[in-house]
């Protein structure tokens, strides 16, 4: 949520639990529902899961998501203080993703999905969701806009 409003998003929760989004971002063009999770970090990759789970008198039930549950997917990486934006179709099929923080050791390219190419900013620039610039990180804390300049130009 605090990501979204950095970027000058409105954001909404649902009025009732049990939707399978979590929050709407309003972007001035459309409104994106987004399904928000807590991704780990597992050596040098943060994996994020792509479905729900509850519990049933059978045990554990696990619902895979489907085209129109959501537009997108924040994950959050408490260990890196990140949050990624992932669409719909980098996800469609998947019951995890992998989002690699550093190069495979073993040089692989083909198939590798590099975290910062989901980093929040970047993937909202990358999308085009709206006209206003992103905001980004310097290494010691402070915001820093980053896109288009002025406001709406393109």
């Amino acid at each position: 949520m605090k990501a979204a409003l950095e970027t000058q998003y409105e954001v909404y929760r649902p009025a009732i639990e049990g939707c399978r989004y979590d929050l709407i971002f309003d972007t001035g063009d459309r409104l994106l529902r987004v399904q928000c999770k807590w991704s780990p970090l597992h050596g040098d990759v943060v994996v994020i899961r792509s479905y729900s789970s509850r519990r049933a008198k059978d045990g554990l039930v696990r619902r895979a998501y489907v085209l129109g549950d959501f537009d997108a997917l924040a994950a959050y990486c408490p260990e890196l203080a990140r949050c990624y934006l992932i669409p719909w179709e980098a996800i469609n099929g998947l019951s995890q993703l992998h989002l690699r923080i550093a190069p495979a050791r073993n040089n692989q390219r083909a198939g590798v999905r590099l975290a910062s190419h989901y980093e929040f900013g970047a993937t909202i620039a990358q999308t085009k969701l709206g006209p206003i610039a992103q905001l980004g990180e310097r290494c010691h804390g402070m915001a820093e806009v980053v896109g288009s300049s002025p406001t709406g130009s393109t």
